[in-house]
């Protein structure tokens, strides 16, 4: 008979999946002692601090695949280093599961957490568990750095600045919000080659996070909606409003333009890049008739 995490109990469970955690060479001490102990990074970097988390029934179904449950979980994270050009290093994992659960439910999901960390040399170094009476709650605190230098907010971005999204956006439902890899290299990739003033990862889609980044940016936002990178049996509204398509979007100036356009095809030949508008002087937000993206308390994925 298959255990449940009631019949295993805490400690069993954590003995057997402590050991198998993602670790990296920055790690002195790691999960199973009261804190994480890890080597500091050099003084001249910032320290990136993120959590996140995933919902059953909010951000995967009941039925979705543990391991893909746990990918998901830690790839959200990253994404958000990503959007900063930041570097992954250490990751704690809280986990709110009911203990009528199936431990091999668990075993899966760690499975998929520890993929998606060692993709990107992330330790997994901690966290916790806990019973709950309510949905599977999987939540995912990330720390890393990022050279002072290289580190992009979405408040930098300046009037007549160039927009650009990666990939293509829109029907991440259809199963690419559970395996999709976060822009981490070609955000390191754009900030070792240009200025990039302003940066954002579309998780909420590009209806709600575009006017977040002008927002910070005190600015407005003029967009071609036919240079929108569509995906495939998507419409436009989609494309604006489904969320978690995970690309980026990115303000640089006009004058890069060229440069950008052309070395990215030569580095990155299998990702699209579009420029789909610019920023402008304008700070009236409702000017624009852009679909909103999702937004928690007033929908269902």
């Amino acid at each position: 008979m298959t255990p449940t995490l009631r019949g295993l109990g805490e400690e069993k469970l954590l003995a057997g999946l402590l050991p198998q955690l993602s670790r990296n060479s920055r790690t002195l001490v790691g999960a199973g002692d009261d804190c994480a102990v890890v080597k500091c990074a050099a003084v001249n970097n910032w320290l990136l601090l993120k959590t996140d988390c995933v919902v059953e029934e909010i951000h995967f179904a009941k039925e979705t695949p543990a391991a893909a449950v746990g990918w998901k979980a830690m790839m959200r994270a990253l994404s958000d280093f990503a959007a900063m050009s930041g570097i992954p290093e250490f990751a704690l994992v809280t986990l709110a599961i009911a203990h009528k659960k199936k431990v091999l439910w668990v075993d899966g999901l760690y499975r998929g957490l520890n993929r998606a960390a060692a993709a990107f040399n992330v330790a997994i170094v901690g966290g916790e568990t806990s019973d709950t009476v309510g949905s599977t709650v999987v939540a995912v605190a990330v720390a890393g750095f990022a050279e002072r230098a290289r580190c992009v907010l979405r408040s930098g971005g300046k009037a007549k600045d160039d927009l650009f999204v990666t990939g293509q956006l829109g029907g991440s439902n259809r199963g690419r919000h559970l395996n999709f890899m976060p822009r981490i290299d070609e955000a390191r990739w754009l900030t070792a080659n240009f200025k990039v003033h302003a940066m954002i990862d579309l998780s909420d889609g590009l209806g709600a996070d575009l006017p977040r980044l002008a927002q910070a940016s005190k600015l407005g936002f003029a967009i071609e909606k036919r240079a929108l990178p569509v995906t495939r049996g998507c419409t436009l509204q989609q494309a604006i409003s489904d969320g978690e398509d995970y690309e980026l979007l990115f303000a640089i100036a006009p004058g890069d333009r060229a440069q950008l356009e052309k070395r990215w095809r030569k580095k990155f030949p299998k990702l699209a890049l579009t420029r789909i508008g610019q920023l402008d002087r304008t700070s009236n937000f409702k000017h624009q008739s852009l679909p909103s993206g999702y937004v928690h308390f007033r929908q269902r994925r």
